[in-house]
């Protein structure tokens, strides 16, 4: 398949995914009641999936082909001989390894913490929640996912598919669905050990690093999967810019843009002596 198909095909599957969950959400809720129109959907949707990923990604697409550009390094093609499929877990699996381990730092690092706080902000987990990422988060974290698939040399493909399976789960992830995968959970991650990652009752999230590979969090001692459920979700800072809930659309769509920028702003807040 050449690349202006797959650039074609592959949003489609995103947004087809997108549905599924969606759907599934409304068929097989975890936490039933929660509203599809919650806190935060318009700021999720519009401006943190939409407006800020679109950005953002010309940004990077840009700094990284400037490297490039200085560098030449692409050009040796050090992967680009692999096999497609070799290339794609190669960058999925050392990705997945080197965002466990930055994971577990942002939350134990204070100024991280600032950055990554937005993103476990949501009071409710859904598809679209895993996308509440500060911009500089996104900045630090998917340059240095993308441009080692640039730098050396792997198929053009490989950037298109990594950054749909990126897509996909994270939606998975997040999910409100209530999914048991038994001892799959041990290997593959998904909603119901993420959801905890979320829990009011782990101190800002200090528990279940992993993304895609389980196997991290077992490997190193931070998986946490009780068989209650969470009681909530959210950070403990309640002076945490938020949105409104109770309100008509248009009005929520004018406070999720407030809110969106106040939580951009409340990263470079002083600390507290």
């Amino acid at each position: 398949m050449d690349i202006q198909t797959l650039a074609i095909i592959l949003p489609m599957v995103v947004i087809a995914a997108a549905l599924l969950f969606i759907l599934l959400e409304r068929i097989f809720p975890y936490d039933e009641g929660q509203p599809f129109l919650r806190e935060g959907f318009f700021s999720d949707l519009i401006f943190y999936a939409l407006l800020q990923s679109y950005v953002l990604s010309l940004v990077i697409g840009a700094f990284i082909y400037w490297i490039d550009a200085q560098t030449g390094l692409s050009r040796l093609r050090l992967v680009g001989e692999w096999p497609l499929w070799a290339q794609i877990v190669f960058f999925v699996v050392t990705h997945d390894f080197y965002i466990y381990w930055f994971h577990r730092w942002q939350h134990r690092h204070s100024v991280l913490w600032r950055l990554h706080e937005a993103h476990h902000s949501a009071k409710q987990v859904d598809w679209i929640a895993g996308m509440r990422s500060h911009s500089l988060e996104i900045l630090i974290n998917q340059t240095i996912e993308f441009a080692p698939i640039i730098l050396l040399g792997a198929s053009p493909e490989v950037v298109l598919i990594k950054g749909a399976i990126d897509g996909i789960w994270g939606m998975w992830i997040h999910s409100n669905i209530n999914v048991k995968t038994g001892v799959l959970q041990f290997v593959i991650n998904g909603p119901e050990m993420h959801r905890w990652h979320h829990a009011k009752e782990i101190k800002e999230g200090g528990l279940n690093y992993s993304t895609k590979l389980a196997i991290w969090d077992w490997l190193f001692g931070t998986a946490y999967l009780p068989k209650e459920k969470p009681s909530g979700y959210g950070i403990t800072d309640e002076r945490y810019p938020l949105s409104v809930v109770d309100a008509p659309w248009y009005v929520r769509l004018w406070c999720d843009t407030k809110s969106y920028i106040e939580q951009h702003l409340y990263a470079f807040r002083p600390f507290e002596s």
